[in-house]
């Protein structure tokens, strides 16, 4: 038998002799055959080459460690943001003061509850109230200027539990959770016109210059006197001119006023006052700010509504609290305003208490109608130079 050593087909060298169509029947098994074997060697080296390499879910415990090491932990949220323009040029100083007065009232408290100032500038309140938000607090305190508590009212529907620093005739019809308590002037009118009334007073005049604050004093008082006596006060129109001084003097004589309310700013009250003569004259402190030896004799008489916290300074009630010398009444006035804030937000932390009432640095402050913190000054009179406690600020 002859047997072919040439190969033109694979296995032909084991298959020579046999007839043809069985020799390419067999040929073709064969191919299948190796196919086969070399599929099945690969899958097996692929198993084992996976069992060398440790499965996705073993290596995924240990990725997660090495992250959990790396991060920081969680911080822990605050329970009060206090939001003032600390970057705003124009009442920096301002809110630096309500700062020292927050920051020390936290301190007098024993450091129990914990808190976060955020400064913003001019524009930022936005930005500010998100960033107290983040943090998770459970009350903001902010904010201080009036066209930004317009800003919030207006624009945030969810709140934490907001105290803002002034008012605004949008609070009232903002989100529920904001509430107000300021250093208001109205409030000061409101307090003189109940302390005249409460002095049989009958007869009031009103000297009022033309800025929008003495306005809104102006307006308060004598909506408060009207709605006390049943009637309306007389105004007159303050002029610094001398001439004008003394025709001031000669219709007042005319009216015979029992009271007069001066709304006019703290400069311009030791020029008006000589010229009221006996009457019993009356203003908020929040307009004077230094005064001058002489500017104290020009005011002998006038009777003020101020802040505890500069008419009582040695009063028990106040010796927890560190003292600052801003060489301004007016910024210790907003320090005080700090004090009794961060109290305030303590009492709101877990919702509006049913009840209210705080003696405070910036005076009785009490929970009123319209989510209001109000408050209610001390009766003071200027004796001798000398601001003293009018018969203990009834």
């Amino acid at each position: 038998m002859f047997v072919s050593h040439t190969i033109s087909q694979p296995g032909h060298a084991l298959l020579g002799g046999l007839p043809r169509r069985l020799s390419r029947w067999l040929t073709r098994g064969l191919l299948i055959w190796l196919t086969r074997l070399a599929v099945a060697s690969l899958a097996v080296a692929a198993a084992f080459s996976a069992a060398q390499t440790p499965a996705a879910s073993d290596a995924t415990p240990a990725a997660t460690d090495i992250a959990k090491q790396a991060s920081p932990p969680a911080k822990r949220p605050v329970d009060l943001a206090l939001v003032l323009p600390l970057d705003a040029p124009a009442y920096a100083r301002a809110a630096e003061a309500v700062s020292a007065g927050f920051v020390a009232g936290a301190g007098a408290a024993g450091g129990r509850t914990t808190y976060v100032v955020i400064p913003h500038a001019e524009d930022g309140v936005l930005e500010a109230f998100e960033t107290a938000r983040r943090s998770g607090a459970k009350v903001i305190v902010g904010p201080l200027i009036r066209d930004d508590l317009r800003i919030i009212a207006q624009t945030y529907l969810e709140l934490p539990w907001t105290l803002a620093l002034n008012q605004s005739e949008d609070a009232a019809s903002g989100p529920v959770q904001l509430f107000t308590f300021s250093l208001a002037v109205e409030s000061d009118a409101r307090t003189i016109a109940r302390r005249m009334h409460d002095d049989a007073v009958q007869n009031v005049a009103i000297v009022g210059d033309e800025t929008p604050l003495m306005k809104r004093f102006a307006g308060a008082f004598a909506t408060e006197w009207l709605l006390r006596s049943g009637t309306a006060p007389n105004s007159f129109r303050f002029d610094p001119a001398p001439e004008a001084l003394t025709v001031l003097k000669r219709d007042l004589a005319k009216k015979t006023p029992d009271a007069a309310l001066l709304a006019v700013n703290g400069s311009d009250a030791p020029l008006v006052k000589p010229f009221l003569g006996t009457i019993a004259a009356y203003a908020s402190g929040l307009v004077f700010d230094q005064k001058s030896e002489a500017t104290l004799r020009d005011l002998d008489g006038l009777a003020i509504v101020e802040i505890p916290w500069l008419v009582s300074p040695g009063a028990p009630e106040f010796a927890r609290f560190p003292r600052r010398d801003f060489g301004s009444a007016s910024l210790e006035r907003l320090y005080a305003l700090g004090l009794d804030a961060f109290r305030i937000a303590q009492a709101l932390m877990d919702g509006p208490p049913r009840q209210f009432v705080l003696e405070g640095a910036t005076g009785h402050v009490m929970l009123a109608e319209g989510r209001q913190f109000v408050r209610e000054g001390r009766l003071a009179v200027f004796r001798a130079g000398q601001l003293v406690p009018l018969d203990g600020g009834r």
